[in-house]
């Protein structure tokens, strides 16, 4: 069943295709409306309690699609740099060595994903870099190292929480 929240999540798929149309008005709605999606649909899934492993899965997924989508475009039009567009996602390659370690411990099917501190932060900064970017900001080469440090941060609240259920 797709619960109201999960539908919130999948909006964010369609909403990175308005990148596609370069106009600054479009983007900026598109960015504001995927923060106000990924706000509302957690919030949701909890006050309905209606919250899944699915719906845990989905959030973070689509995301990951809207941000890397409107990078991609955004490194098309020139206004970043591949290895800017990287250190943005890096916490998504350091979620991935984690991912490869459960699978090879067999902890993968025990784990319980919920969201993390440092994913949150890092996807909120994402998101007002995209807005900055949209808006023809030019950031400082040494800022994308914070994105990095965020994704290092990921690494280390995952595995120092390690949820696996009993």
């Amino acid at each position: 069943m797709l619960s109201i929240s999960n539908s919130l999540s999948f909006l964010r798929a369609p909403l990175a295709f308005l990148f596609l149309v370069e106009n600054t008005t479009f983007r900026i709605v598109a960015i504001m409306l995927a923060m106000i999606t990924d706000s509302i649909d957690g919030y949701l899934a909890r006050k309905r309690q209606s919250a899944s492993s699915f719906g845990a899965i989905l959030d973070p997924a689509m995301d990951k699609f809207f941000v890397i989508f409107a990078l991609t475009v955004l490194y098309l039009e020139g206004r970043l740099q591949v290895w800017q567009g990287c250190a943005m996602i890096s916490r998504d390659f350091f979620l991935l060595v984690f991912g490869i370690y459960l699978s090879l411990t067999g902890l993968w099917e025990s784990y319980k994903f919920t969201s993390i501190r440092w994913g949150k932060v890092t996807t909120a900064l994402q998101f007002l870099v995209l807005i900055g970017l949209t808006l023809g900001i030019t950031f400082p080469n040494y800022f994308y190292g914070v994105f990095v440090l965020f994704g290092l941060l990921a690494f280390i609240e995952l595995w120092q929480i390690k949820k696996v259920m009993p």
